[in-house]
């Protein structure tokens, strides 16, 4: 490996470090010795304790808060090729003991310590989100590492993240390397799935909630459902394939209800979902005013919390949701509740439908309490990368 520059921690900063933690901020280096700001976006380095002795290697971005990341605890091992395929072996020897189908989440970033990449694999086909600076650089590598490793038939670039701009990295969406099929499917539960790869949501499929759909799959048959904030019908289409008797899906988007309808077309259940457009706000007020009731709600919504200040705003939004989704409940209903707010605890989740338990008169049971999938690892040393909540509840009147 080519000589690294280093770079200087202040006094006792390299404690969350020895803990396992792989974040680095700007005001926890040592400026004077090692002027961060000279170093190029992307570039690796040697992280040096305040008394010299190296930890580790990472790399940096000065222009970020986060303003480097660690990639390996050996300070004569960067990210390279090689790191890269070791890396992969081991995040896909965890899936392939997790799961019999190659439809999961294939890097979640700092769970897999590839922090800055996610990886979500549709059997031969990859979509690859390139998050960092640090990351970006060495894309070389990792195409090449991942033909070595998987030997994928397509891979595509989903580089359209909010954190690239963070980064001041340029966005866009690219086949990098073979040609997608007509349709890039999935399956899930047992469920099929087409997945909008090049113009959906993320990687055009959420993969962190297939365990607590599966629960939830377990108590729908001959249920009426609703299913807010839809997106391409991983809920819905779900709980209609377990004998739902009848499912709305209400999402904002027109294309992504398209896609709802195709996939319940792709499993034969185009005659048990229907769909709806519209603010999900304004949908729950025009349900409730024209007396449509529903044994089943799903509450799947984007992050009402991006950032530490919007908690109080987010939590309000959230009580809002919830309140408004249960007076479509009937006497005995099921609400699944889901946020995927990293700066929402779970203990607050629990608050919030329980206020929203109260303020309509009823009675809760939580019977379920559900988190991320398994191939979405959480680090122990970094509690943000556990950001997935779900609560199945019972709602009824004593």
């Amino acid at each position: 490996m080519t000589a690294l520059r280093s770079l200087r921690l202040k006094k006792n900063a390299d404690r969350r470090l020895k803990a396992g933690h792989l974040w680095l901020y700007s005001n926890e280096i040592d400026i004077q010795a090692t002027p961060i700001k000279e170093i190029e976006p992307g570039a690796q380095v040697v992280v040096e304790a305040a008394n010299g002795k190296a930890m580790g290697v990472a790399y940096v971005n000065p222009h970020s808060l986060i303003c480097a990341r660690m990639v390996s605890r050996d300070p004569a091992q960067g990210l390279d090729r090689s790191l890269l395929v070791h890396r992969l072996n081991q995040a896909l020897a965890l899936r392939q003991g997790l799961f019999d189908q190659p439809f999961y989440r294939l890097v979640h970033g700092e769970g897999d310590l590839l922090p800055g990449l996610v990886i979500d694999r549709f059997g031969d086909v990859l979509v690859v989100q390139l998050n960092t600076a640090g990351m970006q650089a060495v894309l070389p590598e990792l195409l090449d590492a991942l033909d070595k490793v998987m030997s994928p038939s397509a891979v595509v670039l989903r580089n359209d993240t909010s954190g690239r701009r963070q980064e001041g990295l340029e966005a866009g969406v690219e086949v990098v390397k073979g040609e997608l099929p007509d349709q890039v499917l999935l399956e899930e539960n047992g469920v099929k799935f087409a997945a909008p790869v090049l113009d959906g949501q993320k990687t055009g499929w959420f993969f962190d909630h297939r365990a607590n759909r599966a629960w939830l799959n377990g108590l729908v048959a001959g249920k009426r459902v609703l299913d807010l904030f839809s997106y391409v019908g991983g809920w819905g289409v779900q709980a209609a394939a377990n004998g739902a008797r009848e499912v709305l899906c209400v999402d904002s988007s027109g294309p992504a209800l398209e896609r709802v309808t195709e996939n319940a077309a792709l499993n034969g259940l185009h005659e048990q979902v229907t769909v709806g457009e519209g603010d999900a706000f304004e949908v729950l007020a025009a349900l409730k005013a024209e007396g449509e009731e529903f044994d089943v709600v799903i509450l799947d919504p984007p992050a009402f919390i991006r950032k530490r200040k919007d908690i109080p705003s987010g939590e309000r939004a959230y009580g809002k949701l919830n309140r408004e989704a249960m007076r479509l409940l009937g006497r005995d209903g099921l609400l699944l509740s889901a946020s995927c707010s990293m700066h929402l605890a779970p203990e607050r989740l629990v608050d919030v439908v329980r206020g929203a338990v109260r303020h309509q008169d009823r009675q809760g049971q939580i019977l379920f309490q559900g988190h991320q999938g398994a191939d979405h690892p959480i680090h122990p040393a970094i509690p943000e990368t556990a950001y997935l909540k779900a609560l199945g509840v019972r709602v009824f009147r004593d």
